[in-house]
């Protein structure tokens, strides 16, 4: 046996036709940077995301990063992040010379607690920064209440949640402005890196356009020290292709995530709890096991590749050091890294393999009950 944790050739073998027409398409355009397909994307993507503004950009991380910078926020100003997130959330905060401020988690969905995150706020907060950490939306009504009662800018992290519904209503569209990665393994995932901003405050979408293109609206006129950080027109055409089907990979990943469940609900591994006002894509299935490492090394000697999303929270990171906060600071966050493994996952992944992930975990755990 031998199952892919991700099999990033697929979409391509499927889309072939179309993603080998959309490259010859740009390539014969003799047009790379900011033209016709990036625009065509940037308004296919608002709208699939029930958003205004969409503007693309080079990195998901450069999308929250902007979204920062754009807001005003900088030097000595603080962002609420969570404790449990990849580093990225928190360097877009850093990159701006502010203070991520970290808020543990609700265990059930690993998002950030909107219950803790009013403790956290100090007269320099100016944002929250929430996660909809692998595909399944942050509580978002709570956050904006919280953020509305303070005078808070309410920032979505996206990047792993193209598609998902909090109450009917998109990611991308919960806040007042979302970051999207295109990373290749995301649910829309580019052949390279690349990332987008969407938003409904056309005065914050105009300032964004500008920054992600040197601090420049008209060529060689720079009203502000921008970045480069653009996304190409190559990348934009193969997401356009690959965009008409995401709902229906979406819809296959929810599939198998009910696979999933109905494998190892019984077992000894704690598996996603999703409630009833989230629709999540499922960009990872991430379980949970008080022996994660032996889990872990079973399943890959019976040929199932598994990842850890993600083995150290931010704040235990070397890159935080400067903030000198202890092991137990944040334990909600630590133990969930110390327990978490995510398992293979995607719109190409077949039942037959969906099953034989959950035969092996059931063996495990039945091992591991006897010794």
């Amino acid at each position: 046996m031998s199952i892919l944790f991700l099999d990033l050739k697929a979409s391509y073998f499927e889309l072939k036709d179309e993603l080998d027409a959309a490259y010859y398409r740009v390539m014969n355009s003799g047009w790379y940077i900011l033209g016709e397909e990036v625009e065509a994307f940037e308004a296919e993507f608002a709208l699939y995301c029930e958003s205004k503004h969409c503007i693309g950009v080079g990195n998901g991380l450069e999308a929250l990063h902007l979204i920062l910078r754009a807001m005003g926020i900088g030097q000595g100003d603080e962002v609420i992040v969570p404790s449990n997130t990849y580093i990225a959330s928190w360097l877009a905060v850093s990159y701006t010379g502010a203070i991520p401020v970290p808020v543990e988690p609700d265990e059930n969905t690993y998002n950030i607690d909107p219950a803790l995150i009013e403790g956290a706020i100090t007269p320099r907060t100016k944002a929250i920064l929430a996660v909809h950490l692998y595909g399944q939306p942050a509580d978002m009504d709570r956050i904006n209440e919280v953020a509305q009662k303070h005078g808070l800018k309410v920032i979505e992290d996206s990047a792993q949640a193209h598609g998902s519904r909090y109450k009917g209503r998109r990611a991308g569209n919960l806040g007042d402005a979302a970051g999207f990665s295109f990373y290749p393994g995301k649910n829309l995932g580019a052949f390279g890196d690349g990332g987008a901003i969407t938003t409904d405050d056309e005065v914050l979408a105009a300032r964004i356009r500008m920054l992600r293109n040197y601090g420049s609206s008209v060529k060689y006129h720079n009203d502000e020290k921008g970045y480069n950080s653009r996304l190409d027109e190559l990348q934009a055409a193969m997401l356009r292709v690959k965009l008409k089907h995401l709902d229906k990979w979406n819809e296959r990943r929810k599939h198998l995530a009910e696979l999933y469940y109905k494998g190892l609900s019984e077992l000894d591994v704690v598996v996603p709890s999703v409630p009833a006002w989230a629709d999540p894509v499922w960009h990872l299935y991430v379980v949970r096991h008080n022996n994660r490492d032996e889990l872990q090394k079973h399943l890959t000697k019976v040929g199932v590749n598994t990842l850890i999303h993600y083995p150290i929270p931010p704040h235990l990171q070397p890159a935080y050091r400067e903030f000198n906060i202890s092991n137990d600071a944040f334990p909600l966050a630590a133990r969930i890294s110390s327990q978490i493994l995510s398992l293979p996952m995607g719109s190409h992944i077949s039942e037959v393999d969906i099953n034989s992930v959950s035969d092996a975990i059931s063996s495990f755990a039945r091992n591991w009950h006897a010794s």
